[in-house]
């Protein structure tokens, strides 16, 4: 049996020309492929930016006609100025950069638009040609289509301190940019607030939640029945989970009421928002909160549902009223925040069990069950973590949101304040564009 040594010495010594050949055929080999691949890279990347510029320039334009800044018959003019503004890439010029049609469908309420650039080829392969022109596609509405909002924001006791004024910031960053582009005659997005930590307070929704005189398991009464008072005194308007069998449905309360578990001890005392163009209104609820309790995600979860939610029109205010579930019509966005895990709940615990704090499974699973349930609904959801640390945390956060689209993500893992506002900024940007873009 030859070494492995003698048969590598044959083998240098080898005269006849074979390794030399074999050596060159290989090397072109290498260089091909290698610059093939560089080709493909530069086109993928390409392609993706011009895309985004495209997208970003109709849904802008789509956008400021919708608020009157801009006549449709202008069009044109808008989407190729921010196109050649935004769509230069690092292997194209604004001079190869071509705005190839705009077609503005006045019944549709539509844009439509093609764009192409045309790029140097890193490696000119043979017959191929030295350059490439690539070709994207964008469409956007200019309707009257509404955008709901409803913003889940924790105000429990680990949000004390920095985390709870990073908060405020972000969220009032958030409400600026939402509200920014409704015009006053006809505003087209509304925001709701729902700040929660044990329970949520209902405040101007408090008739629809049935307070348990003792404990209860069964179903709750509708509106219209008999409303049983604790005799623990007045009122305080906080809710927890719905009970029985709409538990994780989004039925009117005129269906059944919701709950407040008399084993609830602590009710925060942020009360939710419902729908609302009122700039000031937010704010000063933001402006408001205070941190304390524990973190009954599944409940904020629920309410955020609700204030979205057609079938709950009935006992809103009249300026509150959610929209139909008609996607044509309105887009219906959730946005949930938490600095930790959801470990609080009452539905499904027994009368000797621990609620507050004790039930980090039954509550995760809760939150999981209703953000399925509500994007069976079309409701779009965002999950922001704030400074998250547990496993189980970030797991309720990503199975909550809805998938990704394209480059729009929906869950957001933030550690810093400056991130915390940065990801609320991203969602408004992107929930404009989807409210827009075809």
């Amino acid at each position: 049996m030859i070494s492995f040594r003698n048969a590598l010495s044959s083998f240098r010594a080898a005269r006849n020309g074979n390794f030399a050949v074999l050596t060159a055929a290989v090397s072109a080999a290498l260089v091909l492929a290698g610059g093939l691949a560089l080709n493909i890279g530069q086109v993928t990347m390409t392609r993706s930016n011009l895309l985004n510029a495209l997208d970003a320039a109709v849904t802008s334009t789509a956008r400021d006609i919708t608020t009157g800044r801009v006549a449709a018959k202008d069009a044109r003019a808008t989407v190729e100025a921010f196109l050649l503004a935004n769509g230069g890439t690092g292997f194209a010029s604004e001079d190869q950069i071509k705005l190839v049609s705009l077609v503005a469908d006045q019944k549709a309420r539509t844009l439509r638009a093609n764009a192409s650039v045309t790029i140097d080829l890193a490696f000119p392969v043979f017959a191929g040609g030295s350059k490439r022109t690539i070709n994207v596609e964008s469409a956007a509405v200019y309707s009257d289509r509404k955008i709901e909002v409803a913003m889940m924001l924790d105000v429990t006791g680990s949000m004390s301190g920095r985390k709870l004024r990073d908060l405020k910031k972000a969220a009032r960053n958030a409400i600026e940019t939402l509200l920014a582009s409704n015009s006053k005659a006809n505003p087209r997005v509304r925001v709701a607030l729902v700040p929660y930590a044990t329970a949520v307070n209902t405040g101007p929704l408090s008739n629809t939640v049935f307070v348990e005189p003792s404990f209860t398991v069964g179903e709750p009464p509708r509106l219209d029945g008999p409303i049983l008072i604790g005799g623990g005194g007045s009122f305080d308007g906080c809710a927890t989970e719905r009970k029985g069998s709409l538990q994780f449905t989004d039925a009117s309360p005129y269906d059944a009421m919701i709950n407040r578990d008399i084993r609830l001890g602590y009710c925060p005392s942020n009360e939710v928002t419902p729908l609302t163009t009122d700039h000031d209104d937010l704010w000063g609820s933001v402006d408001s909160f205070r941190a304390a309790g524990y973190t009954a995600g599944h409940i904020g979860i629920q309410w955020s549902w609700y204030l979205l939610s057609p079938k709950w029109a009935s006992v809103m205010p009249a300026s509150a009223k959610p929209g139909a579930y008609d996607p044509k019509k309105v887009g219906k966005y959730a946005i949930l925040m938490t600095d930790g895990e959801f470990n609080t709940a009452y539905a499904g615990v027994g009368r000797g069990g621990v609620t507050d704090g004790g039930q980090v499974r039954r509550s995760g699973d809760h939150a999981k069950r209703l953000c399925e349930e509500m994007k069976a609904e079309g409701i779009e959801i965002f999950t922001i973590g704030f400074m998250l640390n547990e496993r189980d945390a970030k797991d309720v956060m990503r199975a909550c949101a809805s998938d990704d689209k394209g480059s729009v993500k929906h869950f957001y893992d933030t550690s810093n304040g400056t991130e915390l506002d940065a990801a609320f900024q991203d969602i408004a940007a992107n929930i404009e564009r989807l409210a827009l873009t075809r």
